[in-house]
């Protein structure tokens, strides 16, 4: 097997080496959530766990460590007392928000969907 981009993705058989890519890079549970949040604009660490209720500090670390490694996340540390960090998507990040669109107006329409067939199966059950 041929390793590309640092063993993110291999060659397989299904020929999906790029969706492997991209799910290695923002797959979980949380990073396309902390995208998604960073779409808006910038963000700071706090505002990011208002905006992320459930997720523990240590993980919001982790994962916003793991895109900063990756060249999605720009992290800016400000010289003052108390320190202030900041979170930006790169510019290669940004290329990730029609994808994320695409995922959000998606996620809408899986919904109204699911509306549809819960009224449809609430008047068939009466």
């Amino acid at each position: 097997m041929n390793t590309i981009n640092s063993g993110y993705a291999e060659t397989s058989p299904s020929g999906c080496s790029a969706v492997t890519t991209t799910l290695a890079i923002i797959g979980g549970k949380w990073k396309i959530l902390i995208l998604y949040h960073l779409c808006s604009g910038t963000q700071r660490f706090n505002e990011l766990r208002r905006l992320l209720p459930d997720i523990t500090q240590r993980m919001l670390t982790l994962q916003l460590r793991e895109l900063e490694d990756d060249g999605i996340v720009h992290r800016e540390v400000y010289p003052q007392v108390p320190p202030k960090v900041e979170y930006s998507l790169t510019d290669f990040g940004k290329t990730l928000m029609p994808v994320i669109e695409v995922m959000d107006a998606w996620g809408k329409q899986y919904a109204s969907e699911c509306a549809k067939h819960r009224r449809v199966d609430s008047v068939s059950a009466d």
